[in-house]
């Protein structure tokens, strides 16, 4: 794949992360991209650290750039520490999350993989952890973070080297 980009954001910045990007290049769908983001956000039934988590799981499995260095306001006001942030690499299962946390990891994990093989026994955790309202609502999250960074890394014009870590506000991304 080339390392230039196929696609770079529209000339006008609005400071809306998603509406910046090549996303932003189709104003018919992007509007509505943002209103499911802002949902994601404010009408979870989980806390904002575990949706962090997720997302950055997912953001280093498709391996967006972008995502991986972008952490949220709400998350961080939740709890979420950079030392957390960086358990979610592979081997979480033996590290310092909670088993929540690692539950809600596993949920991603077979999302982001194989969602009809999940395992027994990762079933079994997410089951003891979380009630079917609240898996439903990480799965929408995943489908969101999913959709978008896929689109981000597929658009191109992603950068090859690592940002540094930035916080974004929910409300600027979701509006």
């Amino acid at each position: 794949m080339s390392a230039k980009p196929r696609a770079t954001g529209p000339a006008t910045q609005t400071g809306n992360v998603i509406r910046d990007s090549a996303m932003g290049l189709v104003p018919e769908t992007v509007d509505e991209i943002i209103a499911l983001n802002g949902h994601v956000w404010r009408d979870s039934l989980v806390p904002p650290t575990l949706l962090e988590i997720i997302r950055l799981r997912n953001a280093r499995t498709v391996n967006c750039v972008f995502c991986k260095s972008v952490r949220y306001d709400v998350a961080r006001a939740d709890g979420l520490t950079e030392d957390r942030a960086e358990l979610v690499a592979d081997g979480y299962q033996a590290s310092a999350l909670a088993p929540r946390e690692k539950a809600a990891l596993a949920l991603a994990d077979a999302y982001l993989g194989f969602p009809a093989g999940m395992d027994a026994d990762a079933a079994r955790q997410v089951a003891a952890e979380f009630s079917d309202a609240e898996v439903a609502s990480m799965l929408v999250a995943l489908m969101c973070f999913n959709f978008t960074s896929r689109t981000a890394v597929s658009i191109g014009g992603m950068p090859e080297d690592p940002l540094p870590i930035m916080e974004v506000s929910v409300a600027i991304a979701t509006s």
